[in-house]
């Protein structure tokens, strides 16, 4: 696996200023299926948000929704000619294509090309990510439970 993601996740301390909790490397990694990784950044689990816990978030075992009302922030690298995998979740996912280009593709054969830069906002529909290009895509993830 070759992200390597800088975090910084910043708290409150006792006196209510603005510290720093954690600046590392997210080291949560995962396999999803041949040639697709992600490290997870950071996880909720209540809505709202329990900004005080010194848990560190990112070090959760979670899968592909969030628990029921919460949230997942990850990044995944999709490697050339990575495995194919049409899902859905009940989730609104907010999508950014920090680097290489990749093809969405839905149920009814309708694909869209995203490449660098590019954002999209994904809910709860059927779709896959299909990388036919040269270069490993690297996509920022949040997902975020919704009603069923």
């Amino acid at each position: 696996m070759t992200l390597n993601v800088r975090r910084v996740i910043t708290a409150n301390d006792e006196q209510g200023k603005a510290v720093v909790f954690i600046d590392d490397i997210a080291s949560n990694l995962r396999a999803n299926r041949p040639g697709v990784n992600s490290v997870l950044i950071w996880t909720t689990d209540t809505r709202p948000p329990d900004v005080t816990s010194t848990q560190d978030l990112g070090a959760n075992v979670v899968g592909r929704p969030p628990e029921r009302g919460g949230t997942i922030f990850r990044i995944i690298e999709f490697q050339p000619g990575n495995a194919s995998e049409m899902h859905v979740t009940q989730t609104i996912d907010y999508a950014l294509v920090m680097s290489g280009e990749l093809d969405m593709a839905l149920d009814d054969g309708v694909e869209v090309h995203l490449q660098q830069g590019d954002v999209l906002v994904q809910r709860a529909t059927i779709h896959d990510w299909i990388n036919r290009g040269i270069e490993p895509c690297v996509m920022a993830f949040v997902l975020i439970d919704v009603q069923p």
